[in-house]
């Protein structure tokens, strides 16, 4: 099917009802996709920390709500107007568009595009849902989509085809959080030729940055974890040192990896926890002068202190957002070193679960042994 019907699908989503509360596998129903719109017949989807904190009503409590933001789909049917991807068409979601016109996406320095931005409030670009419950009571979106149900809506403007070579489960993990680490360290930083790199969180999103400092050319990568499995993960992708600060001292993160630079810190520091305290951290394990922290990690904090002495002394802070990356001028290019085998994605997937399982995946996500668990539809 390739063009919209008037027909509505029945279908199983992992549904949370209230902060704490587990998720519940229901039927649920999917309308049909209205103009810019494209419906998707979900293949798989991996998990990642935000979706925890959405069903924890992080950044707002909305519910009832479907997790779920990374994935891969097929095309199932296109709303009116759409002329980019056409039913039976591979596809991943993305939580951010980009026009290419306007200020943002023109200037080449942002991924924040205007016209497509990220949406936080659950619903479609025109203010509504396409998901229900069986008795019609309407079920929010995670950001621009919900890739925890069978059958998702999304604007046309928030996916990504992408070469049905490259493997699902890699492709979903290039939906957020590794592609978000990989791209940060050549979309939101230039990381250079030689020069130094700290990790802060050895996830899914740490080893994507530790991948991409890698293939940027840093001489030096240090990951800082305080899981020890992630030593050995870490160096696969190319961590050279390991810093675990819960067993090799008493020290500070900056001070343990101060210590490794010769009392200069790094060029590029990390923070992927998403814990505000890190984030000083990450400033204080940079060079004076040229250093750059990078913020990328979600967490639940809203606030931390930062240490304006140490930001005096010349370093720079950035935000980043899925690592700088804009989805259609961008991810094409990590795609391509995925097909070419640049990439080590097999490394990232530790578990399979189905659907009905969705509690005991977001279970294992807490084990040290968890990177990446993928639910197979």
């Amino acid at each position: 099917m390739s063009q919209a019907t008037s027909k509505t699908i029945k279908c199983k989503a992992a549904v949370s009802w209230g902060v704490g509360e587990a998720l519940k596998v229901e039927e649920i129903q999917v309308d049909p996709p209205k103009a810019s719109e494209v419906r998707i017949k979900m293949l798989c989807a991996s998990l990642c920390h935000t979706d925890i904190l959405c069903c924890n009503g992080i950044p707002f409590p909305i519910f009832p709500r479907i997790p779920g933001h990374e994935g891969v789909g097929m095309v199932e049917s296109v709303g009116e107007g759409v002329t980019e991807v056409k039913g039976g068409d591979i596809v991943i979601p993305t939580y951010i568009g980009e026009c290419g016109k306007c200020d943002n996406c023109q200037s080449g320095k942002s991924n924040l595009c205007h016209t497509y931005p990220l949406k936080v409030d659950g619903l479609m670009p025109d203010g509504t849902s396409r998901m229900s419950t069986s008795d019609g009571t309407r079920i929010y979106h995670h950001f621009t989509c919900s890739t925890l149900s069978e059958y998702i809506v999304i604007d046309a403007n928030y996916i990504v085809k992408f070469d049905p070579r490259i493997p699902l489960h890699h492709a979903s993990f290039m939906s957020c959080g590794y592609s978000t680490g990989f791209g940060s360290t050549w979309r939101e930083v230039q990381v250079h030729k030689g020069s130094s790199v700290a990790v802060i969180g050895i996830g899914a999103v740490g080893l994507g940055v530790i991948e991409g400092a890698r293939t940027q050319g840093a001489a030096r990568i240090i990951g800082v974890d305080v899981n020890e499995k992630k030593r050995t993960k870490g160096e696969v992708f190319g961590m050279t040192d390991f810093i675990n600060p819960s067993k090799d001292s008493d020290k500070r993160i900056s001070e343990l990896v101060n210590e490794l630079t010769g009392g200069l810190g790094v060029d590029y520091c990390f923070e992927c926890t998403g814990i505000a305290s890190l984030l000083n951290e990450a400033i204080e394990s940079s060079k004076a002068g040229i250093g750059s922290a990078v913020l990328i990690g979600a967490g639940n904090e809203t606030s931390g202190q930062i240490n304006f002495r140490s930001l005096l002394l010349g370093k720079t802070v950035k935000g980043s957002i899925f690592g700088g990356i804009r989805p259609k001028s961008d991810l094409p290019i990590i795609f391509d070193k995925c097909l070419n085998k640049e990439l080590h994605l097999e490394e990232l997937l530790t578990h399979e679960v189905s659907l009905d399982e969705i509690n005991k995946a977001l279970k294992l996500m807490k084990q040290p042994d968890c990177v990446k668990v993928i639910i197979k539809y």
